[in-house]
Parts: structure tokens; C-alpha cells; sequence
């Protein structure tokens, strides 16, 4: 089977954007790499990631400085990340939005893979562009690879503040012949070249912040929308139908394994195996749902814990209650009470 390496059809926003800027003709552009700009009109189209690396050259070729990269990064806009960019939006601190990339980056792209790690001082998030099975070469280039850490840190000053700025950023490419001041310009602080993977270096302190613009209940309606979404672009991950099918029935009760194969139109020996396969089982899946789900709905002052327990399929009060102290090491009125404390409880 040909590799095939699809972006959201939401990056022809900013795009768009930034060509009007630069007085780039969009029309002639988008048509010259194959591009039809028409597609944003479905927020659920995939574009070839190649069509947007063209586009970068196309657009960099016009300018005196080969900057477009940040240009594009200036205009970032959540409708281009579909549910996602709302999702990360609403979310309580920078650390959470950050981890929802990480865990819903396919919707945005398949061409790379992220992580969240920390240290002592630092939020880190990882960028590791996919490469063809067949030349080796990366999916993305590098002022492909600038656009995304530039459209990540134009998010973050939307959240913080404009004078927001990371702490480090490694590009793992090779540094290019011409001067990159325009990306400490953009970034704000050094920017580092290398054969490998791409960082962007967070202050803790600030990736913690609680945010103003924190909304739990409509974050937990677009978190939904998001596995939807996944179950419907990557049916072949079972973990994302899986995920969808408990949503519709864990107010009910939680499923059981054999009801979701059913479901399914699946064996439930075939389902186990099948998620052998993907290093998980039906339990974790079950539990991680379960507990992803109840930590929104705690935020929500207007569900009592007891609504909050039958939501996510517990029988009884005590089952909930013992599962919450699992999950966190508190009591789910220990767990409100801090949020609270803390002047982060939403009605």
C-alpha cells in the first residue's frame, strides 16, 4: 500500500490569512500545488500533507526572506484544528491543552507524532515528523515543521497573553544557509538546529496556570465530538470506536466486553485479540474513560457527585467513590473541595 501522509483541511485558514498579508494571489497559489481551497468549507477534509510543504516553497519563493513559516504561525485560529482547537481552548491550564494535542493529533495530521514530557522546571513537548518507508526522507520539511511550533505558540499567547514566549526551541533539522532571525524574532528566545526531533520548552509555573478561559462542560462536549471524529477518520483504531461506543452507553451502565463486541459486529474473541494487538485491553480502554470523563464532569458544580457516578456507570455511590480514590488518591469531595479552594469551580 503507497504512504500516505493527509493533513485537516482547517490549515487553508491560516494559510489563506497569511497570504492576503503578504499580498500573495491565494487563488493562483493554492491552485499551483493542487491545492482546492474549496475544501474548507468541509470541516472534516483531508488534504496531502505534500500539498502544504509545496505550498510553503511556493509562497517562500515570492518573498525576500524565507519566512512564510511564521507568517502562516501568526494567524492561528481553532477552527483549523476542528473540534480540537475549541477543546484546547477551554481547557484549565496550558498543560492540559498541550496534552490534548498529544492525544488527538491525528485529527490535525497524521505526518508526525507528539509527546509531553517534564522535568524539573519544564513542560516539553516533543515533535517527531513520520518518515517514508521508502527513502527515509521526512514527511514534513522544515519550515513545514516551523509552521506547526509556530502555530503552537501563537495558541499559547492566545491563552497567556501576547508577550508570551517559550523558554527553548530545537528545530531538528540542519540549520539553513540563510539567517534565521525571523524565528528568535517570532519565538522570542534562541532557537537550536540538529539532526533529530523538534522541542518547545515551557516554563511549568506558566504551563500550570489556571486559565480564564477554562470551560469544563463545553470541553467535555468537544472531547466527545473528538473521538467521534477519530473513530470515523481511523476506523481501524479500535480504541477510538471502542471509546465512542462506551460514551453512548456508560449513562446506562457501564458496558460490558461482550456487549461492545456486539456492537461491534464483532466475536468477543476477535475483539481481545485485536486489541492485543494495539498493546491494550477492554478494562484499560473502559477505565481511562471512565476517569477522563469524571474529571470533567467534577468541575461542573451544577452535577452532585452522586449524578457524577451514575454518568460514567457506576451502580452505587461506594463503587464510585473507591474507583475516584484509585484514580486520584482523594475522595471525589476532597477532590471538589481543592478545585474549588482554588477559585476554579465552574456553574
Amino acid at each position: 500500500m503507497a504512504e500516505y501522509y493527509s493533513t485537516l483541511s482547517g490549515w487553508i485558514i491560516p494559510f489563506s490569512r497569511a497570504m492576503d498579508a503578504c499580498d500573495i494571489d491565494a487563488d493562483k497559489a493554492f491552485s499551483s500545488c493542487g491545492i482546492d481551497a474549496n475544501a474548507v468549507k468541509d470541516p472534516e477534509a483531508r488534504i496531502g500533507t505534500q500539498r502544504f510543504v509545496e505550498l510553503l516553497d511556493y509562497c517562500n519563493d515570492l518573498r525576500e526572506v524565507d519566512d512564510f513559516s511564521i507568517q502562516v504561525g501568526q494567524y492561528f485560529h481553532p477552527g483549523m484544528f476542528h473540534a480540537l482547537g475549541y477543546a484546547m481552548m477551554t481547557s484549565n491550564t496550558l498543560k492540559d491543552a498541550l496534552a490534548r494535542i498529544v492525544t488527538y493529533k491525528r485529527v490535525v495530521s497524521n505526518a508526525c507524532t507528539l509527546d509531553l514530557d517534564e522535568t524539573q522546571e519544564h513542560l516539553v513537548l516533543k515533535m517527531m515528523v513520520s518518515t517514508f518507508e521508502t527513502t527515509g526522507r521526512k514527511v514534513l520539511s522544515r519550515e513545514a515543521t516551523e509552521t506547526f511550533l509556530a502555530i503552537v505558540v501563537q495558541f499559547t499567547r492566545e491563552l497567556l497573553g501576547v508577550n508570551f514566549h517559550p523558554k527553548r526551541v530545537i528545530i531538528g533539522y540542519e540549520q539553513p544557509q540563510h539567517g534565521t532571525q525571523y524565528l528568535s524574532q517570532f519565538f522570542e528566545c534562541d532557537v537550536e538546529f540538529g539532526d533529530g526531533d523538534s522541542y518547545l520548552y515551557f516554563e511549568k509555573v506558566h504551563a500550570e496556570e489556571y486559565l480564564c478561559v477554562a470551560n469544563p462542560m463545553i470541553n467535555g462536549i468537544h472531547e466527545k465530538m473528538l473521538t467521534d471524529f477519530l473513530s470515523r477518520i481511523d476506523r481501524h483504531d479500535l480504541t477510538y470506536v471502542i471509546k465512542n461506543k462506551i460514551y453512548e452507553i456508560l449513562p446506562l451502565g457501564a458496558p460490558s466486553q461482550q456487549e461492545i463486541a456486539d456492537k461491534l459486529g464483532m466475536s468477543l474473541r476477535n475483539l481481545q485479540r485485536k486489541l492485543q494487538e494495539q498493546d491494550t485491553c477492554y478494562k484499560t480502554i473502559l477505565e481511562d474513560t471512565r476517569k477522563s470523563l469524571t474529571l470533567d464532569y467534577i468541575k461542573q458544580a451544577h452535577l452532585s457527585l452522586s449524578e457524577i457516578g451514575y454518568l460514567v456507570g457506576f451502580s452505587s455511590v461506594g463503587n464510585f467513590n473507591r474507583a475516584f480514590k484509585r484514580w486520584t488518591n482523594l475522595t471525589p469531595g476532597e477532590y471538589r473541595r481543592n478545585y474549588i479552594s482554588d477559585g476554579n469551580i465552574r456553574n
